[in-house]
């Protein structure tokens, strides 16, 4: 199952989720969050805009759940789409139907509002994605990510960095200013065809040592040369999570949108055991980590 064009409009078509993935074999620690996943209508209750980035099949916060269930995840932090733009009822319906499993990433704009903000922190939300990805619409301009910190910074949220190749590299000044915390989604996505100590993860991994910068070991699908079992892509997750473990997330980026090949849920949880082989590490990266961040309560609170 892969994502093609779709026929109307030219926006390209996603691929609906894993029909039959398999169990983990991992157990996860009590209150694990995966820090990325998106939900995706219903359509006929949460239409999706008319200048979406791409089609998708519903993903609802009832198939997330199910997935959740199966994967032994307790907390998850619900991206918005590009799907759904700047609409986020879809996301906040999620979110204030069970306040305790959810937090959310919003998309703003410069002409977002402080009001607009405020509302979205009551309901839940705790960041913002900017995407610089050209398939899903025109980059922020600088004058625009300052414009979007300065909305979210009284909130303290963090600002999610949607990136590709080269933007790591291009973008490092920008990505360690300061300012609110900076996430960095799906390690990246470097081209690990130019290798571990190539340039691209070189800035990756001096970002992740300045102390304001978090990274998402997420998608090692999306970032694999050779495919499952994505022994390149787990590579480098293990060397970021073993560098620094304090600022390292995990997602499963469920239901996948627009991924080359669909990958099995249960296969990705179980990566995680290579990645950080051992559980003080994997408490951290998957309780801890996403506790602090995203304001989830930790154990006993």
């Amino acid at each position: 199952m892969t994502s093609h064009e779709a026929a109307r409009g030219g926006r390209r078509l996603a691929a609906p989720p894993h029909p039959n993935p398999t169990a983990p074999v991992l157990a996860l620690p009590p209150l694990s969050c995966d820090a990325h996943c998106h939900i995706f209508g219903p359509g006929d209750v949460f239409p999706y805009p008319e200048d979406r980035a791409y089609d998708t099949p519903d993903v609802t916060k009832e198939d997330l759940r199910r997935r959740h269930d199966l994967m032994g995840v307790e907390r998850a932090l619900i991206v918005q789409s590009a799907a759904h733009g700047t609409d986020h009822a879809a996301l906040l319906d999620a979110l204030r139907g069970d306040p305790d499993r959810y937090r959310g990433v919003a998309l703003l704009t410069a002409s977002s509002t402080s009001a607009e903000v405020a509302g979205l922190h009551e309901a839940g939300v705790r960041g913002v994605r900017l995407q610089f990805m050209p398939h899903l619409g025109p980059s922020p301009t600088p004058d625009e990510v300052r414009a979007v910190a300065g909305l979210v910074r009284p909130h303290g949220w963090h600002m999610a960095f949607h990136i590709a190749g080269d933007t790591v590299v291009d973008l490092f000044d920008t990505l360690r200013a300061g300012g609110p915390p900076v996430v960095i989604d799906h390690m990246a996505r470097v081209d690990l065809r130019t290798g571990l100590d190539g340039p691209q993860v070189g800035a990756l991994r001096r970002l992740l040592d300045t102390g304001n910068v978090w990274v998402k070991l997420s998608a090692p699908d999306r970032l694999s040369a050779g495919g499952p079992p994505y022994d390149d892509a787990v590579g480098l997750a293990a060397l970021l999570a073993a560098q620094a473990p304090e600022r390292c997330l995990w997602g499963s980026d469920f239901p996948h949108p627009n991924v080359r090949e669909m990958p099995d849920d249960g296969v990705l949880v179980d990566l995680i055991a290579r990645i950080a082989p051992d559980e003080k590490t994997r408490h951290r990266i998957l309780v801890a980590n996403p506790a602090e961040l995203f304001g989830f309560p930790l154990e006993g609170e």
